[in-house]
Parts: C-alpha cells; structure tokens; sequence
C-alpha cells in the first residue's frame, strides 16, 4: 500500500491527530479521526436509509474529523480525480 499525506488537524495536541492520507493503489480517501462518543455511534448504527441496513458492519468504523479539515478532504478528492498525487 502506497499512502499518501495529504494533512493533519492544524490544531493538533499531542494526543490527536485526525489526519487525511490518500491510498495511491487503491484510489481511496483514509481518514483517521476520534472515535465517536456511545451515544453518537448508536444513532448511525440506528439509522436506516435505502441501501443501507441498521448497523456497522465489524469491519467498518464510525470517525470524527473536525470541520476545519474540508480543505484537506477536498485536496485528497482532488488529487485522486487528477491521479497527480504528489
């Protein structure tokens, strides 16, 4: 797997570090982000739209990443819609 950084959180702590890379063979977003609280968790378990059944999957993960990311989310769509990942 060849990752690409694209950012971390600019208000980074020594304990976080929400952070954006870019997976250059498969052409998929990979976030790192908080975990999400009990609470938050069970209401997007709970949450039944078409095409997606209740639940998560064991093999999926709900995250948090602070808005102030957008511009890096953006930046890695980009760069996978160019293929000019640096």
């Amino acid at each position: 797997m060849a990752l690409v950084f694209i950012g971390i959180d600019p208000n980074t702590g020594d304990d976080e570090s929400p952070t954006v890379w870019v997976d250059e063979e498969k052409q998929e977003l990979v976030f790192q982000g908080w975990r999400p609280s009990p609470e938050l968790e069970a209401e997007c378990a709970a949450t039944e739209i078409p095409g997606h059944a209740k639940g998560i999957p064991d093999h999926e993960a709900v995250i948090r990443i602070p808005a102030r990311m957008v511009h890096m989310i953006r930046e890695a769509c980009d760069a996978i819609e160019r293929s000019d990942i640096r």
